[in-house]
């Protein structure tokens, strides 16, 4: 599994490890990554969970300008995590290589953005517009992503961009006040479930479970056995055993 590990440029991101608000943090935190099992490094500036103030576009590529341009010089993939096109778009005029779309690329922006690079994409799920304005999805979690990919996928066969699509089935994020043991439920159902999302003929991307409890745990074997493409990790040691403890490596 080709694994991309998290640099987050936000302050407010919930995975304190992860935040480097300055280019020599970053750095460190990427030579981290890379010398712990990671072949990326994924970069965001703005949090999308509810304790996240949201930013004016200007404001989170203040955060990441410096930022993109010190990850870039490890010369390895480099994706760059955000809703917002104007962000994105700099982001890979200065050294990003691949969009981790936080929008589900659900904007003509976005997909315009895109086509201008012939980036990757990081194609997720999302029951809502954005990360901050998502909605419990109360029917069968894969049937639903299924009708979302293949809509998704239709915009960008449009923009000739089919090909560039990488899945992610959006476990990282959740709508508010969503309990965790529901939470744990739907994921595990996805989880277990991720052969059917093959039937679009793409790779796949999990942004992998990261807290140290037995339920968390639990979810990590079963997205480890289910042989993604992808990953994004913010301790990759663990990521690595874990494949080795389960014959993966």
């Amino acid at each position: 599994m080709f694994l991309y590990g998290v640099v987050n440029a936000s302050p407010d991101s919930l995975n304190t490890d992860s935040i480097a608000t300055t280019p020599d943090a970053a750095t460190r935190r990427g030579e981290y990554l890379l010398n712990n099992g990671c072949q990326g490094i994924d970069l965001g500036g703005q949090g999308s969970t509810d304790n996240a103030t949201v930013v004016p576009w200007t404001e989170e590529w203040e955060r990441l300008a410096d930022i993109v341009r010190a990850l870039a010089e490890f010369g390895v993939p480099l994706s760059i995590d955000s809703w917002k096109p104007e962000v994105t778009r700099l982001a890979l005029e200065n050294g990003a290589t691949v969009i981790n779309a936080a929008d589900g690329m659900q904007t003509e922006e976005m997909w315009q953005v895109a086509a201008d690079f012939d980036a990757p994409i990081v194609l997720p799920f999302l029951s809502g517009p954005n990360p901050r304005q998502m909605e419990l999805v109360r029917a069968d979690p894969i049937g639903v992503m299924v009708e979302f990919f293949a809509e998704q996928l239709r915009i960008a066969e449009r923009f000739g961009l089919r090909d560039n699509c990488i899945l992610d089935p959006g476990t990282g994020f959740a709508p508010s006040n969503w309990p965790w043991e529901e939470r744990y439920h739907y994921q595990k159902r996805v989880y277990s479930n991720l052969d059917e999302l093959r039937r679009f003929g793409l790779p796949l991307y999990i942004a992998l479970p990261w807290k140290e409890t037995a339920q968390h745990n639990e979810l990590l074997e079963i997205v480890l056995t289910q042989g993604p493409e992808y990953g994004r990790a913010h301790y990759p040691a663990k990521i690595r055993r874990v494949e080795a403890e389960l014959g993966l490596a």
